[in-house]
């Protein structure tokens, strides 16, 4: 039988400069795969390298398949034991499975619930089965963990809530205006999070961007990688009149808009919402506009409060995921025994069926039968087998929560003596 095993290092056991060390790029991982497999200790391979994590999976029958791999990467990393120290985990059967399907299901991830990692684990899948390393063991894994991994984000609210500070704003956004493609966007100054504020706000729908920089030739640059429009920092209180949306993060000491800019703006603008994120410290706008009729403001210490809410509601979704993942890994494990199973059954008959045809030939051979009475004789032997047969594997089929199966299928190949050369022992 072969056996699941999962070696790796990810974002919880590393730090970046190690896993970099680890990590192999998509050029790297055929080749990769390809070695592993020569090398004759794994049966089929998959290799699943991000950066969070670099994890080897892999079906191997032999105890020293761990030791082989590791020497391999190891070596092909060049990197000693000393250095990977503690970092490496390893996971077997049962283990290896539910690691599996948790990864796959995000809940095992630095921000659980993100949807990215599924099509991470997709593409990992297809490079092996591009490289030809994966087989009906890992095929199976690979499709149930595909498989686990919707019906937690369908069951469970996992995904539901925003738990970044920039996606936090879009949700906020979301419940301002429900029409957010029809809405424009003002970006104040150029901060990380900002920019990513107006990619989420760009993959929700908008479609009209404005770009106010103090220095207005990265205005210009950041406004064509939006493919927006670029204005002076002068011109941003012309804009409150046209814009819904204002997203600021300029570093500035000081208020870059204040209550008296916001009310002039909001008359102009027929008292239309006015919604504004806030994600500079010091902050960019006066805190007093919150006290405007119309006037949505929230600021980095609001959205980590929402960023903080939905991070506890994830975790209560969590455990119902968990669950799921539990359940999941118990029907794969009755199948990969199953597995295990069908070929013992079809050896103990076949041995049967070898052994009963080979006495009939010798005992027919001398009796000189006409041809439907030693038809007839061989109807009921066939019968016989079939009936010797069926306590057996109605014995090795009946499976329960409290039986090691492995274990009887282990003493039904010693019984009818399956492992050994030509069915002899050797002495």
């Amino acid at each position: 039988m072969f056996d699941i095993t999962l070696i790796g290092i990810n974002h919880k056991t590393a730090p970046v400069a190690l896993r970099e060390t680890l990590a192999f790029n998509d050029e790297e991982i055929p080749r990769t795969l390809a070695e592993l497999k020569k090398r004759g200790h794994t049966k089929e391979v998959l290799i699943f390298s991000t950066c969070n994590r670099m994890e080897i999976l892999f079906t191997a029958a032999h105890d020293d398949s761990v030791e082989s791999v590791m020497d391999f990467l190891l070596q092909s990393r060049n990197i000693s034991r000393e250095r990977l120290g503690n970092a490496l985990y390893i996971h077997r059967k049962d283990q290896a499975v539910q690691h599996l399907f948790r990864v796959a299901s995000s809940l095992d991830s630095m921000i659980v619930g993100e949807p990215q990692i599924l099509g991470q684990v997709k593409s990992a899948y297809r490079r092996a089965v591009e490289s030809r390393s994966s087989g009906v063991i890992l095929n199976r894994l690979m499709h149930k963990a595909f498989s686990i991994a919707k019906k937690v984000r369908r069951e469970t609210g996992i995904g539901d809530s925003a738990v970044s500070i920039s996606y936090a704003a879009i949700e906020l956004a979301n419940k301002i205006f429900s029409d957010l493609e029809k809405r424009s966007v003002m970006l104040l100054g150029a901060g990380e999070m900002a920019e990513l504020a107006i990619e989420h706000l760009i993959s929700h729908g908008v479609k009209k961007i404005v770009v106010a920089n103090r220095t207005l030739k990265n205005a210009v640059a950041l406004a064509q990688r939006f493919d927006g429009e670029a204005i002076a920092f002068e011109e941003r209180f012309h804009a409150l009149k046209k814009v819904d949306i204002i997203v600021s993060s300029t570093g500035s000491p000081d208020y870059v808009i204040n209550h008296s800019h916001v009310a002039d703006s909001l008359r102009e603008r027929k008292y239309r919402p006015l919604f504004f994120i806030d994600i500079a410290v010091p902050r960019d706008i006066d805190p007093e506009i919150h006290n405007i009729d119309n006037i949505y403001l929230y600021d980095i210490d609001d959205l980590k409060g929402v960023v903080n809410d939905n991070i506890e509601e994830r975790k209560k979704e969590a455990l119902k995921a968990e669950r799921l993942v539990e359940e999941a890994v118990i029907k794969f494990q009755a199948w990969l025994e199953n597995l295990d199973l069908v070929p013992t059954i079809v050896a103990i008959r076949s041995k049967i069926e070898a052994i009963t045809e080979m006495e009939a030939n010798r005992t027919l051979h001398t009796l000189h039968l006409q041809p439907h009475e030693e038809e007839a004789i061989r109807r009921m032997l066939q019968s016989i087998t079939s009936k010797v047969m069926h306590d057996p594997i109605r014995f090795l089929k009946n499976t329960g929560c409290h039986r090691d199966d492995s274990f009887y299928i282990s003493v039904a190949r010693h019984l009818f003596n399956l492992d050994t050369l030509n069915g002899e022992e050797n002495h």
